[in-house]
């Protein structure tokens, strides 16, 4: 039987003062799984940060030359869990913002296999630092997307303490250079992956982000990221909702001329026949439009797909069909108790 493996990966970014306590505060013996690694991705620091992780025990510490961002990194961490064999993988911050002694419990839901991704959300009336325009923002803008993204109520949408399936991992696509948070969750909605949500205490975290400049800053840039990546997954919605709000008020002009035409002769009302008619074309004319936008979503499905399945081919073990002859009796025997219709797979490790 395969040894079934975590892997905890901790993008970092100059985090020389924290990133050993999150790598020794990671749980080694977790219900369900055989082993824990510990995979620390330096994005390009400065400081000591590769070797603070190290020392305090780290099992794999790879490193960008330069700095390219969370998104990057976390992209990149992503496939370096797939290719160590990680069948769950756990996202935490190298700021020690999250508590690592709870990773048992946000992974519990994707070891079981009830779940493809487990958002960490973060208790956010227990944080004193975090500034009033700050944490309202973030209550207003995590409230809408939640409503959009159609992601279970009180999902922490900017959390980074999330644990993914082996499946999702292999899935995800991330094309945003700022962060992976938004993205990864409507594009998880896309894949019909199943999201749960679990709510743990956070940490103050008293040092400025290494993400954001600036409070605005990092408003604008992850409120950009998020309306973008809506209006890619979603551009056929999008566009049926323009075209039907276009039609609806075209027709209310047009209907309010035919009123006026049947009361009074439609003297001085012809701009009202004027506006509606070109409103009613023109939400044709998105209606037209949104086809194409249903277009380019299939085929960015399609483009998804065979991203996943390069995927498979570089990090997944080439699985073998045996015949009788060639496998030890009690494989052979195994196979034998499959039901009809279905076929033992069985990779051989030795012959």
């Amino acid at each position: 039987m395969k040894m079934k493996t975590l892997v905890v990966v901790i993008p970092a970014y100059n985090e020389e003062a924290t990133v050993g306590k999150v790598v020794r505060e990671v749980p080694r013996d977790i219900p369900g799984v055989d082993r824990v690694l510990v995979l620390v991705f330096d994005d390009g620091s400065t400081d000591r940060t590769a070797d603070a992780a190290r020392a305090a025990g780290a099992d794999f510490v790879l490193s960008h030359e330069r700095n390219r961002g969370l998104a990057a990194t976390f992209r990149d961490a992503l496939d370096a869990a797939l290719a160590l064999g990680a069948d769950v993988i756990v996202n935490t911050d190298a700021d020690n913002h999250y508590d690592q002694t709870r990773i048992p419990e946000l992974a519990a839901p994707v070891i079981s296999g009830s779940a493809d991704v487990v958002v960490g959300s973060r208790a956010l009336n227990g944080l004193r630092e975090m500034s009033f325009v700050r944490k309202w923002g973030n209550r207003i803008g995590n409230s809408l997307l939640v409503l959009l993204y159609r992601l279970p109520k009180g999902t922490d949408v900017s959390s980074g303490f999330r644990a993914y399936s082996r499946e999702a991992a292999l899935r995800l696509t991330i094309t945003s250079n700022y962060t992976y948070a938004h993205e990864s969750l409507i594009a998880a909605r896309d894949h019909n992956l199943a999201i749960e949500n679990r709510v743990f205490p956070a940490r103050d975290v008293t040092r400025p982000s290494r993400l954001m400049s600036s409070v605005r800053s990092h408003i604008f840039r992850a409120g950009s990221v998020a309306i973008l990546s809506y209006a890619v997954h979603r551009l056929f919605n999008i566009l049926m909702v323009l075209s039907a709000v276009l039609t609806l008020a075209g027709a209310a002009a047009f209907l309010r001329f035919l009123y006026f035409f049947a009361t009074s002769g439609g003297a001085g009302h012809v701009q009202s026949l004027i506006i509606g008619s070109a409103l009613i074309v023109i939400g044709m004319q998105v209606l037209v439009g949104s086809f194409f936008g249903l277009a380019l979503a299939k085929n960015r499905r399609l483009i998804e797909e065979i991203i996943c399945q390069q995927r498979r081919a570089l990090y997944e073990p080439k699985l073998v069909i045996p015949t009788h002859s060639d496998v030890p009796g009690d494989v052979a025997s195994m196979a034998d108790t499959v039901s009809s219709g279905q076929r033992a797979k069985v990779a051989l490790a030795e012959k």
